[in-house]
């Protein structure tokens, strides 16, 4: 089986076996002694550092419109969701809205050490004029900012 460790795997006592992966962000973002200790035992035992390819950002990136959490989901998460589509492979992440744009996408995800995120959807209503939008920002109509809600 082949597994993307989100950051987050790293900060827990977690093991796991197969071929494992991870994205030069995520490397970035571990930056207390004992996660980039954890990183360092798990490149000893063959962990791989990849980047994904662009096509398949690009898709995530769509998905991530789709689902409406483009504006949510950081680089690192669009190098991971990427990264795990690009390889057929399992992402280990407790993030939400990693999770909800994997589910667009197909991918499998297994959590950390929380509940299993459900599948959202996102809509867009101006907090002024009450009209609905595909996206976030300032509302055209009024100007007052369009908010992120449950569909």
């Amino acid at each position: 089986m082949r597994a993307v460790l989100d950051a987050s795997f790293f900060f827990y006592e977690i093991e796991i076996e197969g071929e494992i992966y991870t994205t030069p962000s995520v490397c970035d973002e571990l930056k207390d002694i004992r996660s980039r200790g954890r990183f360092e035992k798990f490149c000893a035992t063959g962990l791989r550092v990849l980047s994904p390819g662009r096509e398949f950002r690009e898709r995530v990136s769509e998905a991530a419109k789709t689902t409406g959490d483009a504006g949510v989901i950081s680089e690192t998460d669009r190098d991971l969701l990427s990264l795990a589509l690009e390889l057929g492979g399992v992402l280990h992440t407790d993030d939400f809205a990693i999770q909800n744009v994997a589910g667009r996408l197909g991918v499998t995800t297994i959590p950390l050490h929380q509940r299993r995120a459900r599948q959202i959807l996102w809509k867009y209503r101006c907090r002024g004029c009450g009209k609905y939008f595909d996206h976030d920002g300032e509302c055209p109509i009024c100007g007052a900012e369009i908010k992120r809600k449950l569909k």
